[in-house]
This record gives C-alpha cells, sequence and structure tokens, in this order.
C-alpha cells in the first residue's frame, strides 16, 4: 500500500471510529429517518376524508334522502343532519362542520319537472385548499347522484361536457406516494449537510486541528478522509429510507434499483459539498449546525417541491428555487418510483445537481488550505 493510501485509510478509520462514538450521528443516520418516515407516512396526508359536512333538508322525501344517502355513503365525507339552514350556519361558524349541503323545499318539484334544482353549498374558506377539496367532493357526488337519478328514470343525464379523466402514476390519489419518495430528499440532506457542517468545524473547536495541520496528510487526503465516512452513513440511512417505503408503506420503485442508487450517490455528494464548506467557513460547531439548517435543510424542505407545488409560487420564488439542490432530487425521486426511468427528466436534473457540485467542490477546494490563519 502506497504512503497515500496509507494516510487515508488512517483518516477514514479515524473518522469512522469517531462516529462510532458519538450517539449523535448514529441517531440522525438511522434513527431520525425512522422517526420521520413514520411521522410523514402515517401522521401526514394530503388527502381530504371524513370532512364534517352539515346536511340541511327542508322537504323530506324520496329524492332528497336518495342524495342524502348518497353523501352518507361517501368516504370523503361525515354527514351531519340539521333541521334548520340557520342552525347549520351556526355549526360552521364554530368550526363544528366544514361545509353545508342544503336541499330546499322546492329541490324534488324541480328536479321532477325537468327543471334544473340547484343544491345549495356552503363552505369553510378559512383553509383555502380545504375549501376548494370540500367544494371539488360536493360537486363530484351531486355529478354522480345526478347520473344515477337519470339512470333511474330511464333518460340520459344532458350534460354540456361529458369529462372522462385518467390519472396517471397514482391512481389512487393517495398522497403517502407522493410525500414519501421526496421525504428521502429530506432525510438525505439532513445526513449530508447536517453532520458534514460539524466536521472540520470540530476540529477546530476542540484545537485538534492544530495536531492535523503537521501531520504528512494532504489537505485533500484529509477532507477526503472525513468525507468518506459519512458519505457511507448517508448512503445507509438512504437504503433504510427505501426499504421503508417500499415496504412498510407500500411504495411502488419503477425504475432499476442502481439508478436510485446513482442518482442518491449524487445528491449525497452534493449535500456533503454543502456541510464541507459550511464547516470550513464558520469554524464553530453551533454556528455550522445553525447555518446548515437555514441554508440547506428549511430550503429543501419548503422550495423543493417536496410538499408545496412549486409552480404555485410567485416567480421570483420559483427563481430561487433552482438553488435548492434538493428540488432536482425530489424530482427524480417521484419519477422514479411512480412514472419509471423518465430519462428527460432524470437527466436533467442529474445534470444540474453534477453542475452544483462542480461548483461546491470549487469552492471548496479555494476555502481549504493548510495553515493556522
Amino acid at each position: 500500500m502506497s504512503a497515500r493510501l496509507r494516510r487515508l485509510w488512517g483518516m477514514i478509520r479515524k473518522e469512522s471510529l469517531q462516529i462510532l462514538r458519538d450517539p449523535s450521528s448514529i441517531s440522525i443516520a438511522f434513527i431520525m429517518p425512522v422517526i420521520l418516515l413514520l411521522l410523514f407516512g402515517y401522521g401526514v396526508s394530503l388527502d381530504a376524508k371524513n370532512i364534517p359536512l352539515g346536511i340541511v333538508v327542508e322537504q323530506p322525501d324520496t329524492a332528497t334522502q336518495s342524495l342524502a344517502g348518497a353523501f352518507d355513503r361517501s368516504e370523503f365525507f361525515r354527514p351531519q343532519r340539521f333541521g334548520a339552514i340557520q342552525e347549520a350556519q351556526q355549526a360552521l361558524a364554530e368550526r363544528r362542520i366544514d361545509g353545508i349541503l342544503w336541499l330546499r323545499n322546492d329541490f324534488s318539484s324541480r328536479l321532477l319537472s325537468g327543471n334544473e334544482a340547484p343544491i345549495g353549498v356552503f363552505v369553510n374558506g378559512v383553509d383555502s385548499n380545504q375549501a376548494n377539496i370540500t367544494k371539488g367532493y360536493i360537486q363530484g357526488t351531486w355529478l354522480a347522484w345526478l347520473q344515477h337519478f337519470a339512470a333511474a328514470q330511464g333518460r340520459d343525464l344532458d350534460l354540456p361536457v361529458a369529462m372522462e379523466q385518467r390519472v396517471w402514476f397514482n391512481p389512487a390519489l393517495n398522497s403517502r406516494l407522493f410525500l414519501v419518495p421526496g421525504l428521502i430528499a429530506i432525510i438525505m440532506t439532513m445526513i449530508g449537510s447536517l453532520l458534514t457542517a460539524m466536521v472540520v468545524a470540530r476540529e477546530w473547536e476542540r484545537g485538534t486541528m492544530e495536531a492535523l495541520m503537521v501531520t504528512p496528510l494532504h489537505m485533500g487526503e484529509m477532507l477526503a478522509g472525513k468525507l468518506i465516512p459519512y458519505f457511507a452513513l448517508g448512503m445507509g440511512g438512504m437504503l433504510l429510507s427505501v426499504a421503508m417505503a417500499l415496504v412498510l408503506f407500500g411504495v411502488p420503485l419503477l425504475s432499476p434499483f442502481w439508478l436510485l442508487m446513482l442518482c442518491s450517490a449524487l445528491f449525497m455528494l452534493v449535500s456533503l459539498a454543502i456541510g464541507l464548506l459550511i464547516s470550513i467557513v464558520t469554524r464553530n460547531q453551533f454556528l455550522a449546525g445553525q447555518v446548515a439548517l437555514v441554508v440547506s435543510f428549511l430550503p429543501s424542505f419548503l422550495l423543493s417541491g417536496f410538499l408545496f407545488d412549486l409552480h404555485s409560487m410567485p416567480e421570483w420564488v420559483q427563481t430561487i428555487t433552482y438553488l435548492v439542490p434538493a428540488r432536482y432530487f425530489v424530482a427524480i425521486l417521484q419519477t422514479l418510483f411512480l412514472a419509471g426511468p423518465v430519462w428527460p427528466v432524470v437527466l436533467a436534473n442529474a445534470g444540474a445537481m453534477l453542475l452544483m457540485l462542480a461548483v461546491l467542490s470549487a469552492l471548496v477546494v479555494k476555502k481549504s488550505y493548510k495553515r493556522l490563519d
């Protein structure tokens, strides 16, 4: 073994022992992914179900009971009956229900006469997203009931447009299949940037950097020896997250596993480079950790498309998202898991991460020098 390899191996061994002696590193790499995946997989859902809906029927008859029954049977609603519209409006104001379906006393007569039989709908608009979902579900249930009623009458429902919809990649519209792959990117961001941000800062803070400076180690060997163990740690956390996604949450993986590993390795290198640059600049563990959270974790959580649609953001915010590496990795993960190897998406986003890695590596090399000043 050459002297260079011996020095590199010694540095890798030193950092590996440091990781094993530091419970926080193991916790961030393996325990935190489990907690986050369980929390988001089971506790967070963008699906709206069991919406409390008030139903007011002023003139009970066969038609109104049939329509109310359609809402009773829907998995999206948890209906509550009210005798008068004023009672339902009071319940809506007190946040006991999120919407009202109002069937007036002339509903059935207008329906049977062939004229319009409009229903009254009130929706709580405090949460605009929930309001739109509730309104859409009410409209969908109403339209399905109208089609069933027309068929029972032996006639076709006269609609100006007949819509036939098809949902690609996630036919069940299960938000868990959307959240879990994106969460893997957030986990890898935390493992890569947060842990690495403290690597060099720890040496400066503990006063051991001076001892490393007088060794025959070159700066490149020192940095590589520090990063390789954390790269292995991060990839181990990624494998654990992928295993939980496939086995526990039933997320499909429609792409070759080697492609997922390759893209994950590229993103991990970008995260490590960000953390290393922060560590070199700050030279303080607490400050490095805070900067890593602000610069890396929060943008990845909010501006990567993991939770919020990027296209609904203002244009100036969309421009900022191009500086967030997780934006590209989230797009790759959601494509690889749910759609398969769509090469234009994979190559474009992987190319952006490769460019970021080159820029960050150049900055790390520029800021790294074997001097105490």
